[in-house]
């Protein structure tokens, strides 16, 4: 294998367009892992073989407890196969929000599967992780192993596209960082509101004291899984008075009837990045995950 071929861009086919799209702006090679699912529930992965000494595993981890298992098989079975480094682009990282102890006994996830994972990958990639009380990934893996991009700055460019002089309102206070880069990047105004749990699927959106009468709205989060609360909040949003309400997400997760809802609720458009594979994907992070992996790559 020569020198440009010597790393490999490793996927699995419910990935492909995404696969495709990072392998052919990297210049690497692609090949699929086939999945067999037996009877019992239990999977038979077959990857290529041998393996060059590096390989870039894709997996994001939507759907995560079997995903998760996958990447127990794949990774020690791609070392045995040839690759010396292994580095996993998850763009979109799973059990990231449970990050202390809540209730006596209960297992810090977010420490666990990151250690994980660590164990595993020499390097690990990641989107906008729902990360609140820490920093960064060097928190809860060994320093240098877990890189964070945000995909932020481009949706707030796609929006700035989109819906020119837009108010950006994002969900609650953990969201002001994400929301206030998402803004610079489009030259766009801002606001953030609270969110007010009444259990998982009971969440309420306080909203911030900004005009939006007449004006176009869009409601930025970086992910989205039932949607009620953005439904709560587009509905509150149009009776203050706003011209139009989109969403924007960098994951969109959208289980059960989500998407309908939100359509049902009077928003208008629903943009994602592609981080997750949807039908509203609209933004990609390839350009993103390239800027990062380059240098990687190159050492």
């Amino acid at each position: 294998m020569n020198q440009r071929n010597s790393m490999l861009l490793l996927a699995f086919e419910d990935e492909a367009m995404l696969a495709r799209e990072l392998a052919e702006a990297l210049g690497l090679p692609l090949a699929f892992i086939s999945r067999h699912r037996f009877p019992d529930g239990e999977l038979r992965l077959v990857l290529p073989k041998p393996l060059p000494e590096r390989v870039l595993l894709l997996r994001g981890l939507q759907q995560p407890n079997e995903k998760l298992v996958e990447l127990l098989i794949t990774a020690p079975a791609a070392r045995e196969y040839g690759a010396r480094q292994l580095l996993l682009v998850a763009p979109y990282l799973a059990y990231m929000r449970q990050d202390m102890e809540f209730t006596p006994g209960e297992a810090v996830s977010q420490r666990h599967i990151a250690r994980l994972l660590a164990a595993h990958f020499d390097r690990v990639l990641t989107i906008d992780p729902h990360l609140h009380r820490i920093a960064s990934l060097d928190e809860v893996m060994p320093p240098g192993t877990g890189l964070a991009l945000s995909a932020a700055p481009v949706l707030g460019e796609w929006i700035a596209a989109q819906v020119p002089g837009a108010v950006l309102i994002g969900p609650d206070e953990e969201s002001a960082q994400w929301v206030s880069e998402a803004a610079r990047a489009g030259s766009l105004d801002h606001a953030v509101g609270r969110k007010v749990r009444h259990g998982d699927h009971q969440v309420v959106l306080a909203l911030p004291e900004v005009d939006v009468n007449g004006r176009a709205v869009v409601l930025l989060d970086d992910m989205a899984s039932t949607g009620r609360t953005l439904i709560g909040s587009a509905q509150e949003l149009l009776a203050r008075g706003a011209a139009s309400v989109d969403v924007a997400v960098t994951h969109a997760l959208f289980n059960g009837d989500a998407l309908p809802a939100l359509k049902a609720a009077g928003v208008r458009h629903v943009w994602s990045s592609n981080a997750v594979p949807h039908e509203s994907n609209a933004v990609s992070v390839v350009p993103l995950l390239v800027k990062a992996l380059k240098p990687l790559l190159a050492t």
